[in-house]
């Protein structure tokens, strides 16, 4: 791969983690502490909304967002002609 296209691979790697963090920085500072009280007016399960983001939103969405990254990643890695295995190597 030439420097040009490491430049695109890193630079279009760097979007998509910012577009992720951002998305969970939202929700877990949003959702858990500015918008608190308006999400705790609506309740699931007898649990306030805003207090369920704070305690398990974030980590789920956290997690969802690890396997968007994954998921984003084998597709930038394919178009760019990366591989993580060695060709003709097998692990036992």
């Amino acid at each position: 791969m030439d420097a040009q296209a490491r430049q695109s691979y890193w630079k279009r790697n760097l979007r998509l983690m910012a577009v992720l963090l951002t998305v969970w920085a939202l929700v877990s500072y949003g959702a858990g502490i500015l918008f608190v009280e308006q999400l705790n007016q609506v309740s699931i399960m007898q649990i306030p909304l805003g207090f369920w983001f704070a305690q398990q939103g974030s980590i789920i969405t956290f997690l969802i967002l690890i396997a968007i990254y994954v998921w984003r990643m084998d597709k930038l890695d394919k178009e760019y002609g990366i591989t993580e295995y060695e060709e003709g190597v097998h692990h036992s």
